[in-house]
């Protein structure tokens, strides 16, 4: 599909080998200076003036000497004035940092020490929450909020009408550092180049991405599952709407308000929204595009957004790291929606095993992926990089996912789950999806994970952490009898424990080190 507002300047930008994302920002200022690029609850800015906007934080970035190879970190909460330093920094051809800003504040203060940057913009309830931390934190921090926890953001800008001195940006220079979310061990830097973005920006217009497009974005912007819809949003020339925090009442309202035609949502939040009161009453009719990505997507649940929703659901399957995507076009296969779909255009996705080897169609082993789409590196971690890749027999590089799969006869990737997950117990590989696919299937449970605990006998041993529909009436040990009755010998849950909420990261992914370490407690 495509925008039916794209323009001519911005078609033959597209059909450049590169263009800067902060040179689309000045086209679309150029051309459609009243159009609206940022609307956060009543408050709107429009190309003209985000670009005067991106000019004045540019060029005061450049008065404090930060340019091409230096790092702009940014910890606060989704806000105009968070894009518009996002975009800053890319203007002087620095890369931009997203801090998780929800992070533990030791943890906060540590990825932005990693970054190098020495320049940190947070907002009033980050500063709060680092509170002795601060002291310690290096890099000069500015207020975007004008809160008293750094140099207020005015102050820190000067001049009015500053504008930043030209800089040419290569394909491959650093676009940002995204810090990964955590759930495997301390986070890394990972470093994507401007040619990386630079594909995501035109594979954004195949999807309907243009200046008539309104993004709605309820995901924090320090999280690629968000940047891969904002960036090619806002590149395009469209409207990005700005959440603050997810709601899915809210959501639903702004939708409707602003006519939202595209949307990036992890699992859970379709969840909620489909259960909201509201869901039936708000006319969500401008959709064109719905996407998903970040965490498994539950058959049953695509099939009923495809139902429900108007519009497209896409379900991307990929990672931070890029390398290989996979799309599932959901409205189109609903015979599909057990799996992840099939590599995108110009992405080359293989099945290995744990030699290296790769492996025929139908065999399970772990998925590799290259792509244009693809990170320089792990910040200063060599070692991490080098773990990561993949080179098949004619030095090709692949990234590796961690996540183990095969391909059906169609063609279509099917996961397993990732391969720190798997529970091996008596020699037997065992997919934690699949026990929990049976979990979810009886009624008295909401949602489910399974993780593998220490077994003196087995090795290891799968057990249970519940959300019970209906916590009064709950019977822990007759849902595990129900499960196991359609499980196979070999994959039997030892123990089912009911607790309120799966702990999640910020994007809805289950922290499952967080429940098998409690359980070992």
């Amino acid at each position: 599909m495509q925008d039916p507002g794209m323009t001519p300047e911005l078609d033959a930008a597209l059909a450049q080998p590169f263009v800067a994302l902060a040179d689309l920002v000045a086209l679309h200022a150029a051309h459609r200076p009243g159009h609206a690029a940022l609307v956060h609850d009543e408050r709107s800015l429009s190309f003209a003036e985000l670009d005067r906007r991106v000019d004045r934080i540019a060029a005061a970035l450049q008065r404090d000497s930060v340019g091409i190879g230096d790092t702009v970190a940014i910890a606060a909460s989704n806000a105009i004035e968070y894009a518009a330093v996002l975009l800053g920094a890319l203007r002087t051809g620095a890369a931009a940092a997203p801090i998780p800003q929800s992070t533990a504040p030791a943890a906060l203060a540590a990825m932005v020490a990693d970054s190098g940057a020495r320049h940190l913009f947070i907002d009033g309830a980050v500063g709060r929450a680092l509170g002795p931390l601060r002291q310690g934190i290096t890099p000069h921090l500015i207020a975007i909020d004008g809160s008293p926890v750094g140099t207020p953001i005015e102050e820190w800008l000067g001049t009015t009408h500053a504008k930043p001195r030209p800089v040419a940006v290569t394909a491959d220079a650093p676009f940002n550092v995204i810090y990964s979310s955590g759930t495997t061990g301390t986070p890394k830097g990972i470093v994507q180049p401007h040619a990386m973005r630079w594909a995501q920006v035109k594979r954004g217009a195949s999807y309907g991405y243009g200046p008539s497009a309104v993004t709605l974005v309820s995901t924090p912007l320090h999280s690629n599952t968000t940047l891969v819809s904002f960036f090619p949003a806002i590149a395009l020339g469209g409207t990005v709407v700005l959440m603050a925090k997810f709601d899915a009442g809210r959501f639903l309202e702004l939708a409707q308000r602003h006519r939202a035609t595209h949307a990036m949502l992890v699992p859970v939040q379709y969840r909620r929204i489909l259960a909201h009161d509201d869901f039936a009453r708000r006319d969500v009719s401008s959709f064109r595009a719905k996407f998903c990505t970040s965490a498994p997507f539950d058959p049953a649940v695509k099939a009923e957004v495809v139902a429900r929703w108007p519009g497209g659901l896409f379900e991307f399957y990929g990672m931070t790291e890029g390398g290989g995507t996979c799309v599932l076009f959901a409205h189109e296969r609903p015979d599909k929606l057990h799996t992840v779909g099939q590599p995108g255009p110009g992405h080359d996705i293989r099945v290995i095993d744990e030699a290296g080897r790769e492996l025929p169609r139908g065999e399970v082993g772990e998925i590799v992926g290259h792509s244009p789409a693809m990170m320089t590196g792990y910040l200063r971690r060599p070692d991490a990089t080098a773990a990561a890749e993949w080179f098949d027999a004619d030095g090709k590089r692949y990234i590796r996912t961690g996540d183990l799969g095969r391909f059906d006869d169609d063609g279509f990737v099917v996961l397993m789950d990732r391969r720190k997950d798997m529970i091996i117990s008596g020699g037997f590989n065992i997919y934690p999806s699949d026990l929990e696919a049976a979990l979810r299937a009886h009624p008295d449970v909401a949602d489910a994970a399974v993780v593998g605990v220490p077994s003196p006998a087995w090795g290891e041993t799968p057990v249970a952490f519940v959300v019970p529909a209906d916590a009064a009436r709950f019977d822990a040990e007759a849902v595990r009898e129900w499960a196991n009755a359609r499980l196979g010998a070999l994959q039997r849950i030892a123990a089912v424990t009911a607790i309120d909420a799966l702990p999640r990261s910020p994007i809805g992914k289950v922290l499952k080190r967080e429940l098998r370490d409690g359980y070992a407690r």
